[in-house]
């Protein structure tokens, strides 16, 4: 495969990633740190710094943007739950916070 192709094809994953991630707002970003070690604002990250590296300007709220489909604190507002202590007890077993 051409690294053309590649590129293509990594990007329609990601697309699609970020879509199923935009469509299941029921899964928190606790569970998915619990459950996959990283998080929509991990993706986000991970989108900013890729920017960074092929110096395209890109804070934080605008990668969250393009990961969540709306702004950061609206998507809270709408969608965040308060974690229970079941998942917080998880969380904590794994490690606890970690750098977004």
């Amino acid at each position: 495969m051409d690294d053309k192709t590649r590129v293509e094809l990594e990007a329609a994953a990601f697309r699609r990633l970020v879509d199923h991630l935009r469509q299941r707002t029921d899964v928190q970003n606790l569970d998915l740190m619990n459950l996959a070690g990283f998080c929509r604002n991990c993706l986000s990250n991970w989108y900013q710094e890729a920017a960074k590296d092929k110096g395209q300007p890109l804070d934080k709220e605008q990668a969250r943007e393009i990961v969540y489909g709306m702004p950061y604190a609206e998507w809270k507002a709408k969608h965040q739950k308060e974690a229970t202590p079941e998942q917080m007890q998880k969380f904590q077993a794994q490690g606890g916070p970690h750098k977004h």
